[in-house]
Formats: C-alpha cells, structure tokens, sequence
C-alpha cells in the first residue's frame, strides 16, 4: 500500500510538473519585444530603439542626445534624436512590453488549489487534503498558447505601428518648422518694403504729390504685411514647439536646438508608380495588424465554444482517519469531477458574440487589403502633383519673376516707372518665393506620408492647402494719378 501511495505521489508530482514546463512555453521579453520592432522599422527610421530602464542608462541617452544638438538638426537627425530622448516613445515601448506580457500570461495555465480541511468527531480525527485543477484549462492548453502567441505577435504589430506613427509626426513637423522659419525670413522682407512704400507715400501726401486713395492703399498694404509678419512670427514659434515636443527635449536641451535655413532641395526625379508597386507588400503593418485580429478571433472562438456550454474541475482526494480509541489510522483516496451543467444558460449569447466578432474581424480584414492600394495611390497622387508644382514653382514661376524684376530695374532706371512700381515688384518677387517655399513644403509632407503608407500606416495628404503666389502688386503711379 505503502509503494502504491508513493507510486500515485510520483504521478501526480510528475503531471504537475508536465503541466508548469507546459504553461511556461508562452513568454516574452523586453529584448525579444524590441528586436522584433526594431526589425520592422529600422527601414523606416533608419535607427533602432533601445528603452532605458535604470538611471545609468537614461544618462548615456542623454549624452548622445547632446551631441546631436551640437549642428544644426537634420531631418534624419530629428528623428534620431526622437528615437534617443522622447519620453512619450519610451512610454510606448514600456506599455508595449507589458502588453506583450499580458499576452503570455493568457496562454499559462491557473494554479492549481489546494484545500485542506480538520475534523473532529468523538475519539477520531479526520484530515482531507484535495488538489484541483480545471480540466478543460489543461485540455485547451496547445489552442491557449497558440492564441497567447497571437496575442505578443499583435501586441509587437501594434507597438511597430504606433513608433513609425510617431516618426512621421517627428519628419512632418521638422518640415513644417523649417519651412516656417524660410517664410518669416521672407515676411519680414515684404513688411520691410510695405513699411518703405506707405512712409514714402505719407511723406508725398504730406507735400501735395500724392492723392488720399493711393496713399490709403499703400497703407492698407502695410497693415496688412504687420498682420502677415506677426502670423508668421506665431508659426516659427508653433511649429518649433511641436517639433520639441514630438522630440522630447527638456528647457535645457530646447535652447540648443538649432534648424537648417531651408528645406531640402525638390528632388529632380519623382519615384515612378512601377516602384512604388514593388515597395508596398503584403507585409505591410495595416494587413498584418488585420489577419493578426482575425486568426486571434477565430482561436478564441473555439475555446469559447467549449467553454460556453460546460467546465470540469478535476480534484484528487486524501483522507486519513485516526482512531484514538482504537489506536490505528486508515486513508482514503480518490478523485471527484465537478461539472458545470448548463441549465440556466446554454451560452448561446456568448457563443454568438464570439461569431460576431470573428466575423466582423474577417470583414476588417477584407476591407484593410481593399483599401489599401486605394489609400496608396491616392498618397502616391498627392506626392507626384506635390513634386510637379513644387518643380513648376521652381523652375518656371521663379525665373519669370526673376526676368520681371530685371526689367523693372531696367525700366526704373530709365525713369519708365516709379519708386512705387519697384517696391510692388520687389513684394511680387518675394511673394512667388514664399509660394515655392509652400510648394516645397507640401511636397515634403507628401513624401513624408507616402513613406507612411508604404509601410501601412497611411496619412493623407489634401492637396487644397496647396498655396499659388499672390499678385500684390499695386495700381501704377502716374504724374497725373498722384496729384490731388
């Protein structure tokens, strides 16, 4: 008996065993987690993520964040230095590693319980002990990892997708700074000449050579120049603070930072749709992150198929009798099943929602690969009109302005036309440049959504915001139109 005991002890020792080597198949760890994102966007970014967890560190972070402050901040340096010292995006891979956690954790199994229970009953002494283990926890094991795998594979998709979602707002707003700072360069020049043209044309009034309307409209333009430069003064400031902000830099860093005086030039050539078809592939992140949905609906499913009609609870049981009177004990051993019977609810409504769901994830899926090439070309549409306008801007509208203002000269010195003349074509000039600094910035922001939705995570980009130069020139001057 005594051999028995023992030999049903080793058993049971052995399948608890068998049972923890088996719940502990599902796991993760940070390396693993960011490995796998860096993998997907180091094409993207170009650089890797690292999350500091200890002071020592966060400390080297820092000192490499310094030294990129050192020059003038590029485009791939800001996101480098986002990748290095934005704590949002430190933020994002620690919450990402511990929902990659919480997908592990769903495939183990629930601690067994042990009861154990005293009784007394005249000169005998009973004492139970029971083990329980939910049977249906142990049978649906191999489907539980499966899904719990699922689960780290989603939770590592949905990580990717919101780090490259924060690298194009770190391009974007670099682009959108940059650019911010070449228009307020060029808005001070337009103030500088309303303010010449409306003191000149003050100063004619003053002595009877300029007439009341004509001196109110160099006014009115002059007023309006101030409204523009404050504008734009306000945007230099906006976009840089959103630029810090997406970076991550702290009132130390923020005074170090400086930006290039312009933007990149256009590129000659514009990427060819041929190209762009080879780029976008079914491992984009919008399709995985919907077929991960759907196979994690579909596993649930069946488990909670089973789990929505019954449960089992297997408990193994030993009782040991001592009699005192008679001065000899006796065990007992056996096993009970505790079923759940289905009689108040079928788990029909259960049943159903998990249908619904697997459904509707099948249905996601289907309308994500639909709509991706759409959103693509559409992005693709947006970059390649973005790049004509911002090359018509730049070969075409510039140079004919250009060729305006050296006949105007021209004409200027030989006393064709007046100082009025020269100071509207002079605004002319700079207005056109501000429109192809608009043109260019657009074309950037394009570039920077295409990217985007190469990867599969699409941004559009309107093409309404697409600014023209603005003709403010003002009405001639003549010797007969100035006199009161």
């Amino acid at each position: 008996m005594t051999h028995l005991a023992q030999a049903g002890g080793l058993k049971l020792t052995a399948a608890l065993l068998g049972l923890a080597v088996l719940s502990g198949c599902a796991s993760v760890s940070l390396e693993q987690n960011l490995d796998r994102v860096n993998q997907e966007i180091i094409g993207f970014s170009g650089e890797k993520l690292q999350l500091a967890r200890n002071a020592f560190e966060r400390k080297e972070q820092e000192q490499a964040a310094l030294q990129e402050l050192k020059s003038p901040l590029g485009p791939q340096e800001a996101v480098k230095l986002a990748l290095l010292n934005s704590a949002a995006l430190q933020s994002l891979l620690a919450q990402g590693w511990a929902d990659a956690a919480m997908g592990a954790q769903s495939g183990r199994i629930p601690h067994p319980v042990l009861s154990f229970e005293r009784m007394i009953k005249g000169d005998e002494l009973e004492i139970g002990r029971a083990l329980s283990v939910g049977l249906l926890d142990v049978l649906t094991l191999p489907a539980r990892q499966n899904l719990a795998r699922q689960r780290i594979e989603q939770a590592q998709l949905q990580l990717t997708a919101q780090v490259i979602d924060h690298i194009t707002r770190v391009r974007q707003a670099w682009i959108c700074a940059v650019a911010a700072q070449q228009k307020f360069h060029y808005a001070q020049q337009i103030f500088e000449a309303a303010e010449a043209s409306a003191e000149l044309a003050r100063r004619l009034q003053s002595v009877g050579n300029f007439n009341r309307l004509h001196r109110a409209r160099e006014q009115a333009f002059y007023a309006d120049a101030a409204t523009r430069l404050a504008t734009a003064q306000h945007q230099v400031t906006s976009t840089k603070e959103e630029l810090i902000r997406l970076i991550g830099l702290d009132d130390t860093q923020m005074t170090m930072l400086t930006l290039p005086q312009r933007l990149p030039d256009v590129p000659k050539d514009a990427l060819d749709a041929p190209a762009i078809g080879r780029m976008a592939t079914k491992t984009r992140l919008d399709i995985q992150l919907a077929l991960h949905a759907l196979n994690m609906a579909a596993k649930a499913q069946g488990i909670n198929q089973i789990k929505s009609l019954t449960d089992f609870d297997l408990i193994a049981r030993r009782h040991t009798t001592f009699d005192n009177t008679a001065g000899h004990r006796s065990t007992a051993r056996g096993f009970e099943v505790d079923i759940r019977l289905p009689i108040f609810d079928w788990g029909d409504m259960q049943r159903s929602e998990w249908d619904a769901r697997t459904l509707a994830a099948a249905h996601q899926l289907e309308a994500t690969v639909r709509s991706a090439g759409s959103k693509l070309r559409e992005n693709y549409s947006a970059y390649r009109t973005a790049h004509d306008i911002a090359r018509h801007h730049r070969d075409e509208l510039i140079p004919v302005r250009k060729v305006i203002s050296e006949e105007n000269q021209l004409r200027y010195n030989g006393m064709i036309i007046g100082v009025f003349e020269l100071l509207a074509d002079a605004r002319d000039q700079i207005s056109t440049v501000i429109a192809a600094i608009n043109a260019e910035e657009h074309f950037w922001l394009a570039d920077a959504a295409l990217k985007a939705s190469l990867i599969g995570r699409p941004i559009t980009t309107s093409m309404a915001t697409v600014p023209v130069a603005v003709n403010t020139e003002t009405p001639s001057h003549s010797s007969k139109d100035g006199l009161k």
